[in-house]
């Protein structure tokens, strides 16, 4: 969705963009393919690295073969770690954005130890967060030049009711780490009815254990309601019509779309002060930060007294596709700009003049005046 999002605003906003990616991908971009159909929707299993390496593969030979201003790839699973070798020779200007929590190799997610063998590669890419806190998460010293935070249509966001009704809402995938069984414990300490919307990834044993013995046992359908997976439309609905959005989350979450979600429709967050949550709301304007489901409760009866207009028009102005459209283009100019000039010793790149939130690198390198307008 992030994705989509930024290259349509790209494309509206007049950059030549060029979307290399499946035959079903829907852009406004002009796309290359090399496969016709995306691997979920051709059946190709999640672990399976072939036809992803394929498509970097084939991906990297057409942009060494034609011309661009600017390559921008997008790190998120193991398999995009082949980015780094395949896009070490491209002779082009690269930046990336790092999307998940990295590195990949994990016992709980990724078996193997790699990671390491490719900062031959990595160190030297220039490299987007979309947090400060994921930035500050990476143990590896990776040549991050700035945070960019995602942004969202605020045109599909628009709220269908003037006034809230009289639950809190919960939306997300139903996993331990994202808190639903801790936002139903705030809502009965607080004695107000709580909806909940969501996946259940039916395909993780322990993700169907959880929902059968943590969450569905609760679910009574006047207290505690779940109403199954939510589109678009019907997120704007639930969260216009919620007197705030409960965000209990038990790991170091890199961004939290849903938290923009919930503001872009003047609905306030209520969140465990974790991850990139400081980051997004700001704590007595948009909503609370909390450090427990009890402290969550405490200032569930607090919610009334934020002006939702106003957590609206903040969402506007720091998390719309416009601004993070913007930002990206910034970021596009100063690494043409640098990758241009000749180093020179003792300066540095002014990111803070660029409007980008500047993360210092042990080889930060300055920028020369910003290149042309209208990147490929």
């Amino acid at each position: 969705m992030i994705l989509y999002n930024l290259v349509e605003e790209q494309v509206a906003q007049g950059h030549d963009v060029t979307l290399l990616a499946p035959g079903d991908a829907r852009t406004s971009a002009r796309v290359v393919s090399f496969f016709q159909k995306s691997l979920k929707e051709s059946g190709t299993p999640w672990g399976s690295h072939l036809k992803a390496f394929y498509h970097l593969w084939k991906s990297m030979e057409y942009v060494r073969e034609h011309e661009f201003d600017i390559v921008h790839t997008h790190l998120s699973s193991a398999a995009d770690m082949y980015i780094f070798p395949l896009a070490a020779l491209l002779g082009k200007p690269h930046v990336m954005t790092l999307h998940s929590r990295f590195p990949f190799d994990r016992v709980d997610d990724w078996i193997g130890d790699a990671d390491h063998l490719y900062m031959e590669w990595a160190l030297s890419v220039p490299i987007v967060a979309i947090s400060q806190s994921a930035c500050d998460e990476v143990p590896y010293p990776l040549n991050f030049v700035g945070v960019v935070h995602h942004g969202l249509p605020m045109h599909d966001y628009v709220p269908t009711v003037q006034q809230p009704g009289d639950y809190f809402a919960w939306l997300g995938r139903i996993t331990p780490d994202k808190g639903p069984h801790l936002a139903i414990q705030a809502a009965r300490e607080a004695g107000v009815p709580l909806v909940l919307a969501g996946t259940v990834d039916r395909n993780v044993s322990e993700a169907v254990r959880y929902f059968e013995e943590q969450i569905e046992p609760q679910i009574d359908g006047e207290l505690v309601r779940y109403i199954g997976p939510a589109n678009l439309p019907q997120k704007v609905e639930l969260l216009s019509r919620a007197r705030g959005f409960l965000n209990p989350i038990m790991w170091e979450e890199p961004f939290g779309i849903v938290m923009i979600e919930a503001m872009a429709v003047g609905c306030p967050v209520i969140s465990f002060a974790r991850g990139a949550s400081a980051e997004i709301v700001v704590h007595n304007r948009s909503g609370f930060l909390v450090c427990s489901a009890s402290e969550m409760a405490r200032y569930i009866a607090k919610i009334d007294e934020l002006d939702r207009a106003a957590i609206r028009a903040y969402a506007e102005k720091e998390f719309s596709i416009c601004s993070m459209a913007e930002k990206y283009t910034r970021v596009y100019r100063q690494v043409i700009a640098t990758r241009q000039r000749v180093p020179a010793r003792g300066r540095s790149v002014d990111w803070a003049r660029a409007g980008i939130i500047p993360i210092p690198t042990p080889n930060d390198a300055s920028a020369s005046p910003a290149a042309q307008s209208g990147s490929r």
